[in-house]
């Protein structure tokens, strides 16, 4: 995730909740007031998004200072400051509920995946994403997942040949719809399958596939059709598996199993920005 693409993204989140302006803050403060403000985390769980914090602050104040005091992928527990940051009171609070809002889905996704990783409890196999991913998000959302430990899969429709039931359908066949793929595509572009049956599994090795998805199979149907696929080709088993349900596939001999739960219903982790009361620190 560059910082480039990260100011251009907060850009268009900044306009739709700022807009023309933070009437109450500019209301309120002249816009020379400098404040500390502190963020903490409410609850247990996955730090993820430091850099969300440090460019979101920073284009609506050049001069704030942040100083982030955690690990990106690091365990934070209730009470733990994670962040304090330095600037412009109306930067600070105008900027406040965007990013306290895309980190703590960033935190969420990231404890999400920890969470499933564990739960799978097979270093053999990696947890991947979807592209079930919040609309206009995505970056944040991938990005969230290589901090709770999992691996990203194709960001989008441009980046790798996914050829799912339905190209299969329109195509006539596996060997058909892999056929015009190598027609079109160099050999830099990774090809995926998706089969649900062991007679797809050997069409789709036959049909040269890079990755052979097998799509909605029980841990034991996952084992079987594995043993039937050369070590060249990468395995990845999808469709409805939870943190509840993936203990199930560990040992199977899969390489990959692809979850959209990590990522389409998360829950986001409670932070709080709190300002430093000067009045209190006078009275010291």
């Amino acid at each position: 995730m560059q910082r480039y693409q990260v100011r251009e993204a907060l850009k268009r989140l900044f306009e739709e909740d700022i807009g023309s302006g933070d009437i109450t803050t500019e209301a309120v403060f002249s816009g020379r007031e400098t404040v500390e403000g502190i963020v903490k985390a409410k609850e247990d769980g996955i730090f993820c998004g430091a850099v969300v914090f440090e460019e979101g602050w920073r284009m609506l104040d050049e001069s704030a200072r942040i100083a982030v005091h955690v690990n990106e992928g690091e365990r934070i527990e209730e009470g733990q400051t994670l962040l304090t940051v330095k600037g412009r009171v109306q930067a600070l609070l105008s900027g406040e509920r965007v990013l306290l809002n895309l980190v703590q889905r960033m935190c969420g996704v990231a404890e999400a995946v920890r969470r499933t990783v564990e739960a799978l409890n097979d270093p053999q196999i990696n947890v991947c994403d979807t592209r079930k991913t919040m609309p206009g998000l995505r970056m944040f959302d991938k990005y969230a997942v290589r901090c709770g430990g999992g691996v990203n899969h194709r960001c989008g429709l441009y980046d790798a040949v996914m050829i799912k039931d339905n190209h299969i359908t329109a195509a006539g066949s596996i060997t058909g719809a892999a056929a015009k793929v190598k027609e079109k595509t160099g050999h830099m572009v990774k090809i995926e399958i998706e089969t649900t049956s062991l007679e797809e599994v050997e069409e789709a090795v036959e049909a040269g596939a890079d990755v052979i998805m097998f799509d909605n199979c029980s841990p034991e149907e996952a084992a079987a059709w594995a043993s039937v696929v050369p070590l060249s080709i990468r395995t990845e088993v999808s469709g409805t598996i939870t943190r509840e349900t993936i203990g199930a596939y560990r040992g199977t001999g899969i390489d990959v199993i692809s979850a959209g739960s990590i990522t389409h219903s998360v829950q986001a982790l409670d932070l709080s920005f709190q300002l430093r009361d000067m009045r209190k620190e006078e009275h010291r």
